[in-house]
């Protein structure tokens, strides 16, 4: 079996689908298997350096990126079309859409947030999603998906067989665990941070709904002597968030840390009392998964797919509710039983979820689409 995954996404600062793809590949490594997975990108990459035991090639390197779009759309499938490959395995959601003869296709869809809700992101985003993803998911032989929420929108927007999607979920990578105190120290200096404080980490956009956990967190922040965390970029449609933080004067109890690395991230999900992630919709949601599996008690929305990964394991609440987003935010910070009760079972829901898993069920995906 000869199999290109694309992998220009670890080009990039380490997010969702980058990680998705290095954790995919680090496991298909380890497996022991004759097949050949190739792996294709514009260039050859540091990141790379995690694949061990198997060589893999990357025939597509000397091809001109141009940019990120124009390689998707126009270079990759160029360079597709001269290589001997049975299958290509594409993880994005809006990449080229047409077939390459001869050659099975794959794809793996997050989630339907730009194609759902356009008024959340920019208008490019919005409408290349609108335009290349019905014709993506109908070109696709095959089609892995997150949750059983994302499945469920595929079939119901685009009319899609239930037979060609499958759901592997996705899980928090080995570096998520919980640290001794002496471990996680260092972030504290690194990022000027307090003892005490709430997180909450991603994209500070519209759908991640930030505004209601400043909101919730006003409302809760003289009965607690804690302060508010918040990791990630600005995103389309966040830049009331700081204008609120001020109205609300919250100026002093509110860090921005930016963007933060991978390996930074365990030691601020071990240093927190709480993490919040009241999001509107999610094809996963792996941060609470990340959070469950460092000790840190979540509470996140009842919505999209974010129940399946929880489980019973955290509190669910509705995200437009912020009165009882704040109720539950102060009800863990006040009950150190409650806390340790979420932390053993965020622990206990995180074993479920497994990147072997992920490989092993991928590569099934693989061989039944190559029959």
């Amino acid at each position: 079996m000869n199999v290109g995954i694309v992998a220009d996404r670890m080009n990039r600062k380490m997010t969702g689908v980058g990680n998705y793809v290095k954790n995919l590949l680090r496991e298909l490594d380890r497996i022991k298997t004759n097949d050949n997975i190739y792996l294709l990108n514009y260039k050859d990459s540091k990141k790379y350096n995690h694949l061990k035991t198997k060589i893999i090639n990357n025939p597509l390197k000397n091809i001109t990126k141009s940019d990120y779009y124009l390689w998707h759309l126009y270079f990759l499938p160029h360079g597709l079309e001269k290589l001997d490959l049975e299958l290509v395995h594409i993880p994005e959601n809006a990449s080229f859409s047409r077939r390459i003869r001869n050659m099975k296709k794959v794809i793996t869809v997050y989630d339907l947030i730009a194609y759902l809700f356009p008024f959340q992101v920019d208008l490019l985003t919005a409408i290349r999603y609108k335009l290349l993803i019905p014709k993506v998911i109908n070109n696709a032989d095959k089609i892995i998906t997150i949750s059983e929420n994302t499945k469920r929108d595929i079939i119901k927007n685009f009319g899609v067989a239930e037979s060609k999607i499958k759901v592997i979920y996705l899980a928090a990578g080995e570096s998520y665990k919980e640290l001794s105190n002496k471990e996680f120290n260092f972030i504290f200096k690194k990022y000027q941070l307090p003892r005490s404080y709430l997180f909450y980490v991603g994209n500070i956009s519209k759908h991640k709904n930030v505004d209601k956990i400043i909101e919730a967190f006003k409302k809760i922040k003289s009965k607690t002597n804690y302060k508010l965390v918040i990791a990630g970029k600005l995103s389309f449609g966040s830049k009331d968030i700081k204008k609120k933080i001020k109205d609300l004067d919250l100026q002093d109890d509110v860090i921005f840390t930016g963007y933060v690395p991978e390996e930074d991230l365990p030691a601020l999900y071990n240093g927190a009392s709480l993490f919040v992630y009241p999001s509107f919709y999610e094809g996963f949601g792996l941060p609470p998964l990340e959070a469950m599996q460092c000790g840190c008690p979540v509470i996140t929305s009842n919505t999209s797919s974010l129940p399946e990964v929880v489980g019973n394991a955290g509190i669910m609440v509705d995200p437009n509710d912020v009165d009882e987003l704040a109720k539950q935010m102060e009800r863990v910070l006040t009950n150190r039983r409650l806390q340790q009760k979420m932390r053993k079972a965020g622990l206990k829901q995180a074993k479920k979820f497994s990147w072997e898993k992920c490989a092993r069920e991928t590569l099934k995906v693989y061989e039944e689409v190559l029959k």
